[in-house]
């Protein structure tokens, strides 16, 4: 069992990079911030769970971590490691390859590693021997993707105040085609958003997207484990690539971008630099024009231009783009309170009662709310803006809670006018009697309880009592009922009779001897 079991979430990205993307182990590993051997044993008990791709939909995260971690495995014994320095050195033989020097390490060691495990160990040594390798770059595989360091400014057209705003570049790693756009800033749309439109303009999506590491794309920057952002994960998603974060300080491992960088601020910025622009899309018409120029200049070292590379090489392997733009959309993990609602921006939405206390992540696009609970949608709202409003849907509730928020004054009054004109102006006036209607709600089902004890004839005379008293509430129409003064006939010219008690003295025993 790996040491650290991955959220199923990842295991889901694994498999789509393995059968969507088709991706090598070590790709997937760097894409997704795990080990190679993590991507193996994954995929490994994916196949022994009879798992396929696309995973049954109804299948979510607490099924699929059963039906991959069955039963605990038992703990494997050292295996013998291959011999990094005679590999290194049989593979100078003629037609010798590390898949040949794997079988033969098998047939001495049945028990050894497998071919990913094998070959990685052989690179890690390799790595320790030449300190740089020159990069090969498939066609269609790679688009490096970073911000130039040097800023781009615009003016204001009201104040002549200047201010500074970022230049993306994008950089394509066979035909070193060449993106470029000027964005407001470098936050999560302005870059998504750079991405998308960049997309468009090559006609199509990479294998893998390169970024640096940057709060934009990389949420957490770590040479073995970089966390991307969930937002540039369900962009790449949509598009079917992947996201493969550069090192951080590692600027070969990036040098087609590091290179674009420069040639965007050498050909583009520097001849922009005594023209005056006071609107980001004013300053895009500019560069797009020269990035145009710049893509079909010749390169003296091959002969061609960008663009010819580009057509000849790129595009053609360049996966076809879906059929629908990718929607932006911000993730954000949320506590459910007691109320079972969340709490997104000062609004509130309902998720499932049952969910009371957990921990959901909401998905939020311009027009929705949608909430998830380990990887399986539980809830989806239309999105409210302003403080203090709340989207609560009747099925989140529970039945009690139901039952209630059903009950509304105008309901209420309506019933009452139902039983009589003298029940309906006690339930409106203890309703106007309340600060909110909804504190009067108990007392108005308490009078509809007495009617169907009591009967709707009893209830409405004692409420034509209640109204002579000028007493508007649920105890003293029980208390009428109780004492069946409801039966008495309300004389008009006299005051209304008191019941007898030995407590009621009456006005005679104040009167002096």
């Amino acid at each position: 069992m790996p040491a650290l079991r991955l959220p199923m979430r990842r295991l889901r990205e694994i498999l789509r990079l393995k059968y969507d993307c088709g991706l090598s182990h070590r790709a997937i590993a760097r894409g997704c911030g795990v080990g190679a051997g993590t991507v193996s044993e994954y995929l490994q008990r994916a196949r022994q769970a009879g798992l396929t791709w696309p995973l049954p939909e109804d299948l979510g995260d607490a099924a699929l971590e059963v039906r991959v971690f069955p039963v605990a495995s038992e703990a494997v014994g050292p295996r013998p490691l291959p011999d990094a320095t005679f590999l290194h050195q049989e593979l100078k033989r003629p037609g010798v390859t590390l898949q040949l020097l794997w079988v033969e390490y098998l047939k001495v060691h049945p028990d050894g590693y497998r071919y990913t495990q094998f070959c990685e160990h052989y690179r890690r040594f390799a790595r320790t021997l030449s300190p740089t390798m020159r990069q090969v770059h498939r066609a269609g595989e790679k688009v490096f993707v970073d911000f130039s360091g040097k800023r781009p400014e615009i003016v204001d057209r009201r104040t002549g105040e200047a201010r500074a705003v970022e230049l993306f570049v994008g950089v394509l790693g066979a035909s070193s085609y060449l993106y470029a756009e000027v964005t407001e800033d470098q936050s999560v749309a302005s870059f998504i958003g750079a991405h998308v439109r960049m997309l468009e303009e090559i006609g199509g999506s990479p294998e893998l997207l390169v970024p640096d590491n940057l709060k934009a794309g990389v949420t957490h920057a770590c040479r073995y484990e970089p966390s991307v952002n969930r937002t540039y994960e369900d962009m790449a998603r949509h598009y079917g690539a992947a996201v493969l974060p550069a090192r951080a300080y590692h600027p070969r491992d990036k040098p087609k971008v590091e290179a674009g960088v420069l040639v965007a601020q050498r050909w583009i910025l520097a001849r922009l630099r005594d023209q005056t622009f006071f609107s980001v899309a004013e300053m895009n018409a500019a560069v797009h024009a020269l990035r145009r120029e710049l893509n079909d200049r010749p390169m003296k070292h091959l002969g061609a231009s960008r663009r010819e590379l580009f057509e000849r090489l790129d595009h053609p392997a360049l996966k076809p783009l879906p059929e629908t733009r990718f929607e932006m959309a911000t993730w954000k993990e949320c506590g459910v309170n007691i109320d079972y609602h969340i709490d997104v921006d000062h609004t509130l939405y309902s998720v499932p009662y049952q969910l009371l206390h957990q921990r959901v992540e909401a998905r939020l696009t311009a027009t929705t709310v949608e909430v998830f609970f380990k990887g399986r949608r539980v809830a989806s709202h239309a999105r409210l803006f302003g403080r203090g409003r709340c989207a609560t849907l009747p099925e989140h509730m529970p039945s009690a809670h139901r039952a209630h928020a059903e009950w509304t004054p105008s309901r209420i009054i309506a019933w009452a006018e139902k039983t009589g004109p003298a029940t309906a102006r006690v339930v409106q006036a203890i309703l106007h009697s309340r600060p909110h209607p909804e504190q009067g709600y108990r007392a108005c089902l308490g009078l509809l309880r007495l009617g169907q004890a009591r009967g709707a004839d009893r209830l409405e005379a004692a409420c034509e009592r209640a109204l002579r008293l000028g007493a508007y509430s649920y105890r003293t129409v029980k208390n009428i009922l109780a004492s069946g003064l409801d039966r008495v006939p309300l004389d008009e010219s006299v005051p209304s009779p008191l019941p007898a008690h030995a407590n009621i003295r009456g006005a005679a025993y104040y009167q002096g001897d």
